[in-house]
């Protein structure tokens, strides 16, 4: 088994089907590049159906035994997950930079943040309690257990590949199911170390299934239309989660989905603007803007615009750009030449609307995948870049004039992940948080992500909640049984 150069972590880049490492059935390879250099820093299996189905196959043999498992024992192997992921942390964090390009100070909190999910759903794993109660007639009890979903596909994304993983497997398995995981081909390589790391936790053979592969729609499609998988959890772009909801629908899977997003971050006048910066700072450029929670719309009240521009530039500014791996990076490349041209293309299009780049605004001239931190004021109500997703350290900036012009502003999109409010007036925050159509909120606070906390969006951010109890009722379903005693 080929590893990664890594002290102590194992990175293997087989499949992992059964408890086992095995090569795809087609022989077939694919490169991960380092998004730093565009070099290559391994091939990985290129998984294809047969090897899904194989996965599915191994997930059902599994699938009696886990669910009967005793919650406790689920618990203590979950909690043996996070006691691994804490002492491996520096070699897992090095591991996404090399892959993922995110400064390692980005990797590091990834981590962390990543293995409190299973310690969160080690505790959860005793607590899926059902209820009994009198019907209202008085002719029956109505009993109502939690019994898991079944056999579970997880499709994860590349700009968090720890995280995301962990946020799904954690509740899968503290409910009781077996899971495959699909993860993204770009960073694929800590999908298969927690794969890894969950085997030597006491994860018994076929319950975690890792099948990386470069033909994801192909694979996810077989899997969706197995009679034995019950359930999707998917997190990445709303065109996909679109397709992936109509493929799901031929065999009535139940499906998650963590979508797109398009943050708005609204300052009042009355704000701490100081606060304001910070929150903006950790909003915008936690992992270089690639976050589908990263605020995405800057709608800052006219008499505090100016100022507020000028203190985010010269924050902006100071940011070391550079590789991941050293370690004063601050702002490492994009994950992909694809996202790099994106980005750019965004800015050049805000400027041809008008808008003026304060700071920032291209790509610097080395090798890699890089855009500059970019402040851009005097951008157009109606400019494109408000409209997508940028994926990168780009902070638009728009005016308003009041709350109702500010709430406007910020519902007019077809997503609804999060938003950020600032503001010294606790009515008029709260108020205007009611007022906001979005799954999440983030008040005089630029960071809502929390394992203890429901995550997800409304619109076409997404279907349920990741997080919190509400992150493993979406792997249980109540069977109601009526009874008479």
């Amino acid at each position: 088994m080929t590893t990664i150069d890594r002290p102590t972590i194992d990175a293997p880049t087989e499949l992992l089907i059964g408890g086992e490492w095995r090569p795809a059935a087609s022989g077939d390879r694919f490169d991960v590049v380092d998004p730093a250099t565009g070099t290559v820093i391994a091939t990985v299996a290129n998984g294809g159906v047969d090897d899904a189905l194989a996965a599915v196959d191994a997930a059902d043999t599994a699938a009696a035994a886990w669910a009967a498992t005793p919650p406790r024992r689920r618990a203590e192997i979950l909690r043996r997950a996070f006691e691994l992921m804490a002492e491996r942390s520096e070699d897992l964090a090095r591991l996404i930079s090399l892959e993922n390009g995110k400064a390692l100070v980005d990797a590091r909190g990834e981590v962390a943040y990543a293995a409190e999910f299973f310690r969160w759903y080690s505790e959860e794993a005793v607590r899926a309690a059902g209820s009994v109660m009198t019907a209202p007639s008085g002719t029956n009890r109505i009993l109502v257990l939690q019994q898991p979903v079944g056999i579970c596909v997880l499709v994860t994304p590349w700009n968090f590949p720890a995280a995301m993983a962990t946020r799904k497997i954690g509740p899968a398995l503290a409910a009781g199911c077996t899971v495959v995981l699909k993860p993204a081909s770009d960073t694929p390589l800590t999908a298969l170390a927690m794969g890894s790391l969950l085997h030597e936790a006491g994860v018994p053979d076929g319950v975690v299934n890792v099948v990386p592969s470069r033909s994801s729609g192909a694979v996810v499609s077989a899997m969706l239309h197995d009679p034995r998988v019950r359930k999707l959890s998917f997190t990445g772009s709303t065109e996909v989660g679109r397709i992936l909801l109509a493929e799901a629908a031929d065999q009535v899977v139940n499906t998650s989905m963590e979508l797109g997003g398009n943050a708005p971050f609204l300052v009042f006048a009355d704000a701490d603007v100081d606060a304001a910066v910070d929150g903006a700072m950790v909003a915008k450029m936690r992992n270089a803007g690639e976050a589908c929670t990263a605020a995405n719309r800057f709608y800052v009240e006219a008499a505090v615009a100016d100022e507020f521009a000028r203190r985010l530039a010269e924050r902006m500014s100071a940011l070391v750009v550079g590789p991941a791996s050293e370690e004063g990076t601050q702002v490492g490349p994009l994950i992909n030449e694809e996202a790099a041209a994106k980005v750019d293309a965004l800015v050049s299009g805000a400027v041809a609307d008008g808008a003026r780049a304060v700071v920032g605004g291209r790509r610097p001239s080395r090798s890699g995948f890089y855009f500059e931190p970019t402040v851009l004021v005097d951008v157009p109500s109606g400019s494109g870049i408000l409209r997508e997703e940028i994926f990168g350290p780009v902070a638009p900036i728009v005016t308003f004039v009041d709350e109702q012009d500010a709430v406007a502003l910020a519902n007019g999109s077809e997503y609804g992940l999060v938003a950020y409010v600032y503001t010294r007036d606790l009515a008029r925050g709260l108020r205007v948080s009611e007022a906001l159509d979005f799954g999440m909120v983030g008040l005089n606070r630029g960071l809502v992500s929390d394992p203890a906390a429901p995550f997800g969006g409304v619109k076409q951010s997404g279907i349920g909640r990741e997080g919190g109890h509400e992150g493993v009722l979406d792997y249980l379903e109540s069977k109601y049984v009526a009874v008479q005693w």
